[in-house]
């Protein structure tokens, strides 16, 4: 269905894509992941036509019609649901056509094409689109200038899957969707028969949806059977394999350098020397896997409080003279990890800004410790960041007080060390953004983090880093999100807003999908549900232990394989050994080889007993 052929771009004089090139079988379902500022979007683009490549290109069927978001939401008077009809061109003129032809033959083929289209049942499709991506009734009737930003770019996407392309590229989908929607979205393209390229960083979005994974890594795309999980074993598998070939390449280019030093000079053995070093030339090294900064999420430690942080009792929240949230009850203690659930619209925001202190309440009570710091993080605050700064002069803005060297240390617990924080944030990535607005909340070590859709710019691999990091932190922790593996891996409570209030949720995270897919309003099996909340946290716990001890025997492995390589130099090489083995005998130095190569197996079946205990919890 589509082949992409080489494909090589070249941006502001850096490669982009180098010599791309995979096949992807038809009708098959792809997600296409990567770091941050891999060049997903640009692979995107070139698909749909959009970006000329600098050599190579994306061949599809002739005819095949490609479906794809512009970068501008739609505008103007027109409503959504008109707006979302439109998108089928082909019904539009066809519907037009039959209004105004007074041909009798073509009238006759013009209503034939139109039976073959489902025309008359695309108005039912077209709401249906709409009510999934959280219009109501009313909602679709209204014009498009009365909608945020947001609310636009959902009917940009329902009208892509209105006019339903043999090719449906979509780039990061979810992003201005809740929950609910993003549920909704995966069941349609569950069913969608054509060919879809989705590109998404959410890991249940991709295994619930997706039957390939194609991952774009240094210009190159190598496509992957399975969804996200089974690419994430292939690709252990893959980096495994590449240590092991990175470290027996190190052993034959010591021996071979060794070789040629003692052999170059003798009459009898330099041509062999030569061949050696001819063989040494062309060997391409293997790369090491580096470490990444931008997996970095450090969040300090406060200080502890007594129970509870905040208390709300009967409270009633709201702008101006209109409540928006009413007979609110709920306690926060210290050591929460609480989950907002709801649609957007229905005020998780506004009770998050009541937590955070910005709104106050306009009925009842709200109890909050003197001493609680709050850490509140928004997109706003990612949009907002000075573009001409960098995140040391933002960090010292907000550390007025603080020595230089903390300043330092701040940034450093989010992978800003170096240069890094000299650089312009207006050149940073959106996931670089986002660790700096991060960074900016939690200056002050706050007792209560709130976050409002953090994951929104954030690749896989980096919200891995989140969740790890908030599990960490010895906070509360409120989180607004539509990543539902961020959500079961981080809350220990769910609460539910809707219908003008907020209330406990008794249930799981999947009683609570159960319940959105079947159009319900309350849980249909919550039974058990807090004796399974409470064994969640448990889990959490082992997991935390489990990542420790299997992280610190990654950095016994690799203390140990640091000493035997330095061993091989100096056993192959003894002009460039350290000092501590220069004055060792080979007998000496085969002995203390022996004694690394026991200690390294040991520890890698300590680890992989660690990477078990890992797995299971």
């Amino acid at each position: 269905m589509l082949n992409l052929n080489g494909i090589t771009v070249r941006l502001g004089g850096r490669t982009i894509l180098d010599g791309a090139s995979a096949a992807l079988p038809p009708g098959s379902r792809v997600g296409l992941i990567g770091r941050n500022g891999a060049g997903k979007s640009t692979l995107v683009r070139v698909i749909a036509g959009q970006l000329e490549p600098d050599s190579g290109s994306a061949d599809m069927p002739r005819g095949a019609r490609i479906g794809y978001i512009a970068q501008e939401a739609p505008s103007g008077t027109a409503t959504p649901f008109d707006t979302v009809l439109a998108a089928d061109l082909e019904r539009a003129a066809l519907m037009i056509e039959s209004e105004t032809c007074e041909d009798p033959d073509r009238l006759g083929d013009v209503y034939e094409r139109l039976i073959a289209i489902d025309a008359y049942t695309a108005p039912a499709r077209a709401a249906q689109i709409l009510l999934g991506l959280g219009f109501d009734e009313d909602m679709q009737q209204q014009p498009l200038d009365s909608f945020s930003g947001g609310w636009k770019m959902r009917v940009a996407l329902a009208a892509l899957l209105f006019s339903q392309p043999d090719l449906l590229l979509l780039d990061e989908p979810s992003n201005h969707l809740d929950l609910e929607a993003v549920m909704w979205l995966e069941d349609f393209l569950k069913s969608y028969k054509a060919t879809i390229v989705v590109v998404s960083h959410e890991r249940d979005f991709l295994n619930n949806v997706v039957d390939h994974i194609l991952h774009l890594q240094g210009g190159k795309i190598t496509l992957y059977p399975g969804g996200y999980d089974s690419f994430e074993r292939q690709r252990a598998e893959r980096m495994a394999q590449l240590a092991a070939a990175k470290a027996n390449q190190d052993v034959q280019r010591a021996k071979l350098q060794d070789y040629i030093a003692r052999n170059s000079a003798r009459a009898s053995t330099a041509k062999q020397a030569q061949s050696r070093a001819k063989m040494l030339a062309k060997m391409q090294p293997i790369a090491e896997l580096a470490n990444d900064p931008t997996l970095s999420f450090g969040f300090p430690d406060p200080d502890a409080l007594r129970p509870p942080l905040i208390t709300l009792d009967l409270a009633s929240v709201g702008y101006a003279d209109t409540p928006i949230l009413k007979r609110l009850n709920l306690r926060i203690d210290p050591d929460d990890r609480l989950a907002l659930l709801g649609r957007n619209g229905n005020g998780k925001t506004t009770l998050a800004r009541l937590l955070a202190a910005q709104l106050t309440p306009m009925e009842g009570d709200m109890a909050a410790s003197g001493k609680m710091r709050v850490g509140y993080f928004t997109q706003y605050q990612v949009e907002e960041l000075d573009a001409d700064d960098t995140p040391l002069a933002h960090m010292t803005r907000v550390m007025r007080d603080a020595s230089p060297a903390a300043v330092r240390a701040q940034l450093g617990r989010f992978g800003f060390s170096g240069d890094r924080a000299t650089g312009q944030v207006g050149k940073m990535s959106g996931g670089e953004k986002a660790r700096l607005a991060l960074a900016l909340i939690t200056r002050d070590a706050p007792h209560l983090l709130i976050l409002d859709e953090p994951t929104n710019h954030l690749d896989v691999d980096a919200r891995e880093a989140l969740v790890q990091a908030l599990n960490d932190y010895k906070g509360a922790v409120i989180l607004v999100s539509h990543d539902r593996h961020m959500v079961e891996l981080t809350a220990d409570r769910l609460v539910l807003v809707d219908n003008g209030t907020a209330r406990e949720f008794d249930g799981s995270l999947d009683d609570y999908v159960r319940m959105i897919l079947a159009g319900d309003d309350k849980p249909a099996e919550a039974r058990g549900s807090k004796k399974d909340r409470k064994a969640a946290a448990a889990a959490r716990e082992a997991e935390k232990a489990a990542r420790k001890a299997a992280k610190d025997i990654e950095a016994e492995l690799a203390t140990l394989n640091a000493e035997r390589s330095a061993v091989d130099r100096a056993m192959f090489d003894p002009s460039s050994a350290e000092p501590r083995f220069a004055k060792l005998s080979m007998t000496e130095l085969m002995k203390r080889r022996a004694e690394l190569t026991d200690a390294i197996d040991s520890a890698e079946a300590r680890w992989l007993e660690a990477s078990e205990a890992l797995e299971a919890a």
